[in-house]
């Protein structure tokens, strides 16, 4: 395998978070190149993993902490790391190492550049960016929030631990109509689609609905809410992860129509 930045001729199939087999994440629309084009200046690193045949087979993507979910200095975040797992498309190409690999090379890079440490999320549960992977990896725990934990390494041994920022407010239900409130940062498709989907629900239910849109890649406005990505109808977050789809969301929000 061989690990590469990430390049122009790269940056659609890393939107598409290399499943561009996918017809579900063509639903999240061109939200990731536009956070794209923005985080490039707010200190976004990406790393490819190729196959022995130059296939893209892998992917992590690292910021700045000050740029992150999580309060901290001096240190990096990663967003995520993904080896390619469908049999559809490219085919699977976990368990070869390429994820080890992945990281050990964004955390070179990160050393480089001068970083007290390394964050993470890690769900606690097993699956999707195990919390316990990076524990293999010589991670730890630093704080936790619901299912989430925040895992770090240090590189410095004055190196101070990175906390999650808490949620600081929320929508708020309001009489004569349902407000479907849709907060996104844009790095993850999967909770564009989320987006998008609550967008095309709220839209085919009438004008009963109003669906709201924040964009939580200004600083400022995640700070405002605390929240990165989340869906709310009628001041009620909707669980987003896995992505429910969009029958469920149309469902919750003519619920809430039939209530008024």
């Amino acid at each position: 395998m061989k690990i590469i930045d990430l390049a122009p001729e790269h940056e659609e199939i890393y939107c598409q978070c290399l499943e561009d087999w996918s017809d579900e994440i063509r639903e999240a629309g061109s939200h990731k190149r536009d956070w794209l084009a923005e985080a490039k200046g707010r200190g976004l690193r990406v790393k490819l993993a190729l196959n022995e045949t130059g296939t893209v087979a892998g992917m992590i993507q690292y910021l700045p902490i000050e740029q992150s979910p999580a309060d901290g200095r001096g240190h990096y975040f990663i967003l995520c790391v993904w080896v390619h797992g469908h049999k559809q498309g490219r085919g699977n190409f976990q368990k070869k190492g390429m994820g080890t690999a992945l990281l050990q090379a964004a955390e070179a890079d990160a050393r480089g550049l001068g970083a007290r440490g390394m964050a993470a999320w890690g769900v606690l549960l097993p699956f999707w960016m195990r919390a316990s992977w990076f524990r293999k990896h010589g991670y730890k725990k630093a704080d936790k929030l619901g299912m989430m934990a925040l895992m770090w390494k240090p590189f410095a041994p004055d190196a101070q631990a990175p906390a999650w920022i808490r949620p600081r407010k929320k929508p708020q239900a309001e009489a004569g109509r349902v407000v479907v409130t849709g907060l996104l940062n844009g790095w993850c498709p999967a909770m564009s689609m989320v987006h998008e989907r609550a967008r095309r629900a709220a839209a085919e239910l009438g004008g009963a609905v109003e669906f709201r849109e924040i964009r939580t890649a200004d600083r400022d406005v995640f700070l405002e809410w605390g929240i990165s990505d989340a869906l709310f109808v009628d001041g009620k977050e909707i669980r987003n992860g896995p992505p429910p789809k969009y029958e469920k969301i149309k469902r919750k929000i003519a619920r809430q129509v039939r209530k008024l």
